[in-house]
């Protein structure tokens, strides 16, 4: 059983006030992503090879989910950059890219709550 992070549990808190839909796809998709950038910074960190293979089965679950497009473009482009090198002294520059695409397609408070995370990693 995983412990949620005060992160994870502020957009747990936000998915579960938001209406079907494709607001509440997009918080489990940065909740997702959130615990996949966690994972990396956690002891024992994972290998190249489990990191790309989160990665990829990230990549596929976000793939049937209805998000935003400023929200699909800037997960993608999150997603492209742990292929290209996976490493975990990235997730606060890649959730702090996230915070733009993240308040257009979903608002001020999910923004925040990926700036915050952000700021406590660097």
């Amino acid at each position: 059983m995983s412990v949620l992070t005060p992160t994870t549990r502020q957009l747990v808190e936000l998915m579960s006030t938001a209406p079907r839909g494709p607001r509440r796809d997009g918080l489990f998709a940065l909740w997702l992503t959130v615990r996949v950038l966690e994972d990396y910074e956690s002891p024992p960190s994972p290998n190249d090879r489990t990191a790309r293979r989160r990665v990829a089965l990230l990549e596929r679950r976000l793939s049937s989910l209805t998000l935003a497009p400023v929200l699909r473009r800037g997960l993608g482009a999150a997603i492209a950059a742990l292929k290209e090198d996976p490493r975990s002294d990235q997730a606060a520059g890649l959730l702090g890219q996230l915070a733009g695409p993240t308040r257009e397609g979903l608002g001020t408070e999910a923004a925040e709550v990926l700036q915050r995370f952000a700021r406590s990693r660097r």
